[in-house]
């Protein structure tokens, strides 16, 4: 049986039409069964919380369990690598920060390419740092630290929670632009880092606002600056880095990414559900004690977040030559 033109367009038209009824019923049907929402980091810290938050939230709105799999190591790529060679079914999500930006330059040998093999799905959540020093150092401003940075070069310990991690990223473009020298002393996590800090062995840090906000409002150490282009809701009348270094922002974020080739219709649909939940009151107000601003975003916008932030960090990597341990 031979078909002309226009069987040929019907049957196109058809096949298309029969296609795209199949990926609506695939996201209307999904999920099926519990799913599981990997995090490169320990619980009880930043990531694991924003994990815990959205994964509940979106228990609720699947009908479905969000199971949060903790798997630590490597600057998140364990989790990362994990995800990536999962199958794109959007039963294996990522809990993306921007570890993972860094990490795609600070890494060497990666057997996965961040951009090209984790689809972005949305943003849940950005994190101002705080740049803070030790009482002792006689600086109250951002100038005041940077002249005496240039009066005692290399005199100063700029301690971090560890080697190739965003509040090190965020000190290294800080002496970048300041044109400071400052020796950069890695720690295993906060805890210690803070210890060494409050008890004067370390002169300044680079930390997520929830970890310092009670040593600030006891006096324990003294806030110069927030490093996000805006100032904190947690401290309003503290100035940002940026006010006297144009262009300077650092912050901690964190989203939701998928293996590349997880349908687009299931994409779309946690977007929608993640972006419900960054508007309804009761969440946004948890993310608020954070000391967090939420950051809904579509996965093309999550994507170009992506990209901008693995070329800046990529830059400072670079230019201040850290490499991983």
């Amino acid at each position: 049986m031979s078909l002309d033109r226009r069987d040929i367009l019907r049957l196109a038209a058809a096949g298309a039409a029969l296609l795209g009824a199949t990926r609506v019923a695939v996201a209307q049907s999904y999920p099926t069964r519990p799913v599981r929402l990997v995090v490169g980091f320990p619980p009880g810290g930043p990531t694991d919380i924003a994990a815990r938050l959205i994964g509940q939230w979106l228990s609720e709105r699947l009908g479905q369990p969000v199971v949060i799999d903790n798997r630590p190591g490597a600057g998140s790529n364990i989790a990362t690598d994990a995800v990536v060679n999962s199958p794109p079914d959007g039963y294996t999500l990522l809990m993306v920060s921007t570890s993972a930006t860094v990490g795609a330059t600070f890494y060497r040998n990666l057997s996965f390419n961040f951009i090209r093999d984790v689809a972005p799905v949305a943003g849940v959540v950005r994190v101002p740092l705080v740049m803070v020093v030790n009482p002792s150092v006689p600086a109250r401003t951002v100038p005041e630290f940077i002249a005496y940075a240039k009066a005692n070069p290399g005199q100063i310990n700029m301690a971090s929670v560890g080697n190739g991690t965003t509040p090190h990223m965020a000190g290294e473009l800080f002496k970048m632009m300041a044109g400071v020298d400052m020796l950069h002393v890695p720690y295993r996590g906060a805890a210690p880092a803070l210890t060494d800090l409050l008890g004067g062995r370390a002169q300044v840090m680079f930390e997520g606002i929830l970890s310092l906000v009670e040593h600030i409002r006891a006096g324990r150490l003294r806030p110069l600056a927030v490093t996000t282009a805006t100032r904190a809701r947690l401290l309003p009348d503290l100035p940002t880095v940026g006010e006297f270094l144009p262009g300077y922002e650092a912050s901690v974020w964190f989203g939701v990414g998928a293996p590349r080739n997880t349908p687009a219709e299931i994409v779309d649909r946690l977007n929608r559900e993640i972006n419900a939940g960054l508007a309804d009151p009761q969440l946004k107000g948890r993310i608020d004690d954070l000391g967090g601003t939420v950051l809904s975003l579509s996965p093309d916008a999550f994507g170009r977040l992506f990209a901008e932030d693995i070329e800046k960090w990529g830059k400072v990597v670079r230019a201040a030559n850290v490499k991983s341990d």
